[in-house]
């Protein structure tokens, strides 16, 4: 646990509040061997797109590891680690053959699964290809995305299909791919924060999503058989319109429409986008999305099909003070310091969801160090998996009292999860009635 500042009631006592905190290591730290580390390492992590893997290998660097991704001649891709074993020389520059991929250097072959095919130079009696293989992980390609799974290879799961992935009605879509220069948790637990959305987003940068998100929602938060909910409630003339995201563990955010209003009845609607907040080293994490777009016109808008086009607020703006003067996602959280440090925080009734997450990572992260299978996405394979997105829009008319309505907002919203939660309404059979 991270140590923490001392609280300051000293007006001009900065002088007494200068000490940084160590960082909370247990949550932030993700390179090979530390504890959150080898928790992600139990799980399925994108990597690139698939049509990324043309004539070139690509490098990349994930959880703090320097690999090389191709897909050779054959087909077949391969997750290898960057430095050849022969003399170190960078796979980046390696030959993409019918089967593997060639060093530059002195032409080691080595197939997708690290197997060493080929020994130029070596004696034609050399057994050394027989006796040594190169590091390889294995990989999964799913709807134009690549996934790694980067932990012990006897403890490989299957990889997890999500009912969201194959909703009826919907294409999944790959999305964008970016950076942060900064660490994976405090853009992860964002989606656990949504007060953010009626200030920054709002507010403050005017009206990135739709003009209802600036009405300040009523909160709860719960959690889920694969990780926890945010139930933002507001109230829209006769309606109460219940928004909920979801952060489904380790490290995938699903995240309901943001051209949302909450004007008209709808029932469960799931998300708009499944995106992978991905740890490239402990100060520079990768975003890589699915988007789900509808193919009845007019429920999404066209632009979310065009992978070009970004959501407001997530990229870095191209002058500095065009940033200062509207601020979005990128700038909230990368200058929170290259790692944010918990001991300078001082978390109040909204932060309810940021504290619940990072409990429940803890407790992943633990039961991982102690020799237990984590919480999740089910492990079986031919398993679909319940997941938990959606805007719902109910005609409820107003209480009578200011106070009165906030309560029958926050319980209208408690009903529709506790119904989600029994019946899963995007699980064949499990539509609402």
């Amino acid at each position: 646990m991270a140590t923490r500042a001392p609280f300051l009631t000293t007006h001009f006592g900065a002088y007494y509040h200068r000490e940084v905190p160590q960082e909370d290591t247990e949550l932030t730290h993700t390179g090979p061997g530390t504890p959150c580390g080898e928790y992600l390492r139990r799980f399925w992590q994108p990597v690139c797109f698939t049509d990324e893997l043309r004539d070139l290998p690509i490098r990349v660097r994930i959880l703090g590891e320097d690999l090389v991704v191709f897909r050779d001649f054959r087909g077949a891709i391969g997750l290898l680690e960057l430095h050849c074993p022969h003399r170190g020389t960078s796979l980046e520059f390696g030959l993409i053959s019918p089967r593997g991929i060639r060093c530059c250097y002195h032409g080691w072959l080595f197939d997708v699964d690290g197997a060493i095919l080929e020994t130029p130079g070596e004696p034609a009696t050399s057994t050394l290809k027989d006796r040594l293989c190169h590091g390889a992980y294995p990989i999964h390609e799913h709807n134009g995305i690549v996934f790694a799974y980067m932990g012990p290879p006897e403890e490989q799961p299957a990889f997890p299909v999500y009912d969201s992935f194959n909703r009826p009605g919907y294409r999944l879509i790959p999305g964008r791919k970016y950076y942060y220069p900064c660490n994976w948790l405090q853009i992860l637990e964002n989606a656990m924060d949504p007060v953010h959305t009626a200030f920054l987003h709002t507010i403050v940068s005017g009206s990135q999503f739709t003009d209802e998100f600036g009405k300040v929602p009523e909160l709860d938060f719960t959690q889920t058989p694969v990780g926890m909910i945010y139930m933002a409630s507001r109230r829209v003339g006769d309606n109460i319109w219940a928004r909920m995201v979801e952060a489904v563990l380790p490290n995938l955010q699903q995240v309901a429409p943001i051209w949302e209003n909450g004007h008209h009845e709808h029932p469960f609607s799931g998300p708009m986008m499944s995106r992978w907040i991905v740890p490239v080293d402990d100060t520079n994490t990768l975003f890589i999305e699915f988007r789900h777009v509808s193919e009845t016109a007019g429920v999404t808008p066209e632009w979310w099909a065009n992978r070009d086009v970004m959501l407001p607020g997530q990229l870095a703006s191209d002058a500095y003070e065009a940033s200062q003067r509207q601020p979005g996602d990128y700038e909230a959280q990368v200058s929170q310091r290259a790692v944010a440090i918990h001991g300078l925080e001082h978390l109040g009734a909204t932060d309810r969801g940021v504290i619940m997450f990072r409990q429940q990572l803890r407790q992943g992260i633990r039961a991982v160090t102690a020799g237990k299978a984590p919480d999740g996405p089910s492990r079986v394979a031919g398993t679909i998996t319940a997941t938990y997105c959606n805007d719902t829009v109910v005609r409820v008319p107003p209480a009578p009292t200011a106070e009165d309505d906030q309560q029958l907002m926050r319980a209208t919203a408690r009903k529709l999860v506790e119904s989600y939660l029994a019946r899963p309404p995007l699980l064949v059979g499990g539509r609402p009635g």
